[in-house]
């Protein structure tokens, strides 16, 4: 049985895919099948972390909504990117990337028409058992919406990013009291981008009481995240950061939610 993640934030701009990639990185490293789905169709861009660029995309997740291809054949195996070596014997990690186009009048279509999200929902579940996956990473689009919500319904554990910024505070509020109001079994939050002078476990226990939910990490902001210009998987460029030492327990603590 696949788990189903979906990984959100209230607003933009809070590290989501950088961290989403990472996970589902450090995941399919220890040796799991992992696909990323990049659902933020307004505004993609979680497969530029793969190095997948648009000469390597034949198909993406758009064409998949207008009956184009099947959800499969938007899939690309990114493995090697990530440095995921076959295995002679036994399964061996992989990663797959499901990227949305980034073709401005593909994106104006979606803004004007709009998708049938229950076919989205129909995608995840040929995705994950077709490509006999371990997990699914649901990269989502920021706030709230009917898509994000019919993604987060189906979702084993919903992963919450927000910056330590006043306005993330009320928005995720309203994410992770909606997230119970559907019943999601799993929630978890992570904070990003926490200056390095704020006392982190000060700030964990604040995060923790004023959602009563569990904070699985705080992640600090760091100049080589901004150098690196999401042009590599930061986890795999900086093993021995502080940052990437944080993701590991994360993933840990998603690997062995039920």
């Amino acid at each position: 049985m696949s788990k189903v993640i979906s990984v959100h934030s209230f607003r933009g701009g809070t590290g989501k895919s950088n961290v989403t990639a990472n996970l589902a990185t450090i995941i399919a490293r220890s040796g799991k099948r992992v696909a990323i789905v990049d659902t933020d169709i307004q505004s993609p861009g979680i497969h530029v972390l793969f190095g997948l660029d648009e000469n390597r995309i034949t198909y993406t997740l758009n064409d998949y909504l207008w009956g184009r291809c099947t959800i499969e054949q938007a899939a690309y195996d990114v493995s090697q990117t990530v440095k995921i070596k076959p295995k002679p014997f036994g399964m061996s990690g992989a990663i797959y990337m499901i990227p949305s186009s980034i073709k401005t009048g593909e994106i104006s279509r979606i803004l004007r028409e709009g998708y049938d999200a229950r076919l989205l929902n129909d995608g995840f579940s040929n995705l994950c058992r077709r490509l006999k996956l371990d997990y699914l990473f649901i990269d989502t689009h920021p706030g709230i919406n009917e898509e994000t919500l019919l993604s987060i319904i189906i979702s084993n554990l919903l992963v919450v990013i927000l910056r330590p910024d006043q306005q993330d505070y009320q928005g995720t509020a309203v994410a992770i009291d909606v997230a119970r109001k559907l019943d999601v079994p799993n929630i978890m939050v992570v904070v990003n981008k926490a200056l390095p002078k704020l006392n982190f476990q000060a700030l964990r226990q604040q995060v923790s009481n004023a959602y009563n939910a569990s904070v699985a990490g705080v992640l600090p902001v760091c100049e080589e995240m901004f150098n690196l210009g999401s042009s590599d998987i930061f986890s795999l460029r900086y093993p021995e950061h502080p940052w990437t030492k944080e993701v590991y327990a994360i993933a840990k603590q998603i690997i062995h939610t039920k």
